[in-house]
């Protein structure tokens, strides 16, 4: 028996990806197809299974990429070949988002669904322009109303005089096109005109912009700001409390654009860092991390892995590859017992701890000089040193032990590769300047960096932007590809680019969390 196609209405929330619900990302995770409005951010649509059928339907104002109705008949086609669908909408799907249509349409036709509702902008992007909705001292009633009404229809389907004088909070949306007939209409209907009115473009986001008026002035300040949509306009007293209660826009990196060039598997933490002072961070991966093809070297060591006395571990990657290549050797943490562990860095200690291993050394200051000074009292002339690591790697470390009279095992696990696809926006965005910082966490970031964007546009940048590093080594190779260092971390860490990226704009005393 064929299996029946099952649809999903799932609300993806306002913007932010750390909005989107537990179950919408379990969901996604698991469909075969995605279907997906404009709004719907790429960190959540990165969410989707690699192998997902990706489908746009997205509506901008007067442009349609599919009409509703072929909405409707594609969630039916994909569900009657009894795919799996995931139908993304932003916000709320049953609020003004034509959820409620959809499922009907499913529904009359013999199919499935269910709702997963999402965080709706209404109440969310307000609150991430610090105005509360509800507040005591203000108002405890709320109305949520379509903007998209067009002007000029015979009958209205809003209440205007019911809004204009009995409820405390207006929350407009998709309403930026129509604020003139919106604005005449409250007014016409006894609203007063010094009634506050904020307008609220891309909330939640680091573009956020938030412009404020009332009600017989906001639409000449919109002409005069030129101010577009998509916006959430509010209307109400709760307007003034945005002046004490701003948040979002008082964080350290607030308005900062910050490219990050780490490999994409490991640029999690600091895109989320960087989001979460306040700052726009653009993902510009310049590396992927590749396994190498030939691993014989390892299998060969760990088969007579008992005869050394220390493995030296300079990355988290070098980590994931070691462990995931003894497991195919059928070996496990057991076959370590007696040799000790050397790591460079807090990362990679955790990663190892994690794996149930104890780390016996590990530097004060996180490159291979550091790791030399600590080791120097524990490595004896004779010991063998198994060092997994990556092709490229700087050759001072091997060196230095083998000095020393140790027996040196240097086996390369995997190799920082340029990448051999970007996004040509960003790109152009990049040799354009339109940006405030540029990080480098690696040599290899460096290096290929400056392969894609190509040489003689490094002089052009040094002028429009700040450069930060994460440590001595990937600032020398800045230096010797034409850029200004203007940052460097003083601990050659993730937390450390941070703080010294805070410190930059003034926030020198704020303790980053």
């Amino acid at each position: 028996m064929d299996k029946k196609g099952f649809v999903y209405l799932i609300g993806a929330g306002p913007g932010d990806s750390g909005l989107f619900t537990l179950k919408g990302k379990r969901i996604l995770e698991q469909a075969e197809v995605v279907v997906y409005d404009r709004l719907v951010g790429e960190e959540i649509l990165s969410l989707a299974h690699p192998d997902a059928e990706m489908i746009y339907v997205g509506k901008a104002s007067s442009q349609h990429a599919l009409s509703q109705d072929g909405i409707n008949a594609l969630l039916l086609e994909k569900a009657a070949q009894g795919k799996k669908v995931a139908r993304l909408k932003g916000g709320d799907p049953f609020l003004f988002g034509r959820g409620g249509e959809e499922a009907l349409y499913l529904r009359e036709h013999g199919y499935d669904y269910e709702v997963i509702p999402g965080i709706t902008s209404a109440i969310a992007v307000p609150a991430y322009a610090g105005i509360p909705v509800t507040h005591r001292e203000a108002t405890s009633s709320l109305a949520i109303v379509t903007g998209h009404e067009k002007p000029g229809k015979q009958e209205s389907s809003i209440r205007w005089r019911e809004l204009a004088d009995g409820i405390g909070t207006l929350v407009f949306l998709m309403g930026v096109e129509n604020l003139e007939y919106i604005c005449e209409n409250l007014m016409s209907e006894g609203k007063d005109g010094s009634t506050p009115v904020a307008l609220i473009r891309w909330g939640t986001l680091p573009q956020q912009e938030v412009l404020t008026g009332t009600l017989d002035n906001i639409v000449a300040r919109v002409k005069e700001q030129s101010f577009k949509p998509p916006a959430v306009i509010v209307v109400g007293e709760v307007v003034k409390l945005r002046d004490q209660l701003n948040w979002l826009e008082k964080r350290p990196l607030w308005g900062k654009r910050v490219v990050v060039t780490r490999a994409r598997a490991q640029a999690s933490q600091l895109l989320n860092r960087i989001r979460d002072l306040g700052a726009q961070a653009i993902e510009f991966p310049s590396i992927t991390i590749e396994k190498e093809a030939n691993l014989g070297p390892l299998y060969k060591a760990l088969q007579k892995i008992e005869e050394y006395n220390w493995i030296i571990f300079t990355s988290v990657n070098a980590v994931d590859i070691f462990f995931a290549e003894m497991q195919n050797e059928a070996k496990d943490i057991r076959d370590l017992k007696g040799i000790s562990i050397a790591a460079i860095g807090p990362a990679t200690r955790e990663r190892l701890e994690k794996r149930g291993l104890r780390v016996d050394v590990l530097p004060e200051e996180y490159r291979a000089e550091g790791i030399i000074k600590e080791l120097r009292p524990y490595i004896k002339a004779g010991q063998w040193i198994l060092l997994p690591r990556a092709h490229g790697a700087r050759a001072v470390l091997p060196e230095t032990l083998r000095n020393w009279g140790a027996h040196v095992n240097e086996i390369f696990l995997y190799r920082a590769a340029a990448v051999n696809q970007v996004s040509q926006d960003t790109l152009n965005n990049i040799k354009n300047g339109e940006l405030d910082y540029l990080t480098f966490t690696s040599s290899s970031t460096v290096s290929n960096f400056v392969k894609i964007i190509g040489a003689e546009n490094v002089p052009g940048l040094k002028a429009k932007l700040k450069v930060a590093c994460i440590g001595p080594v990937t600032a020398q190779t800045a230096v010797e590809h034409g850029f200004n260092v203007d940052i460097m971390a003083k601990e050659y860490t993730i937390d450390g680019l941070i703080k010294a990226i805070v410190a930059d704009t003034g926030y020198e005393d704020m303790e980053v969390v």
